[in-house]
């Protein structure tokens, strides 16, 4: 399981459109986007911590992984 700071992450439609981008990138990964917080965690996840800020930065987020 890993969690990303997503800072522009501010409502609904972030949270789906995230969702969606990592879904798409990687089928078998779950998704929890905590809008509160500003963070997204993502568990089941065949691709790598790199990968997925790759795909979150292709659908307008910025995210780097929280340490």
């Amino acid at each position: 399981m890993t969690q990303f700071d997503v800072p522009e992450m501010s409502c609904g439609h972030c949270s789906a459109t995230i969702t969606k981008a990592i879904g798409a990138a990687d089928a078998g990964a779950s998704v929890e986007c905590n809008l509160a917080t500003h963070t997204v965690t993502v568990a089941k996840a065949l691709l790598s911590d790199e990968a997925l800020v790759a795909t979150l930065k292709a659908a307008g987020y910025a995210a780097s992984p929280v340490r």
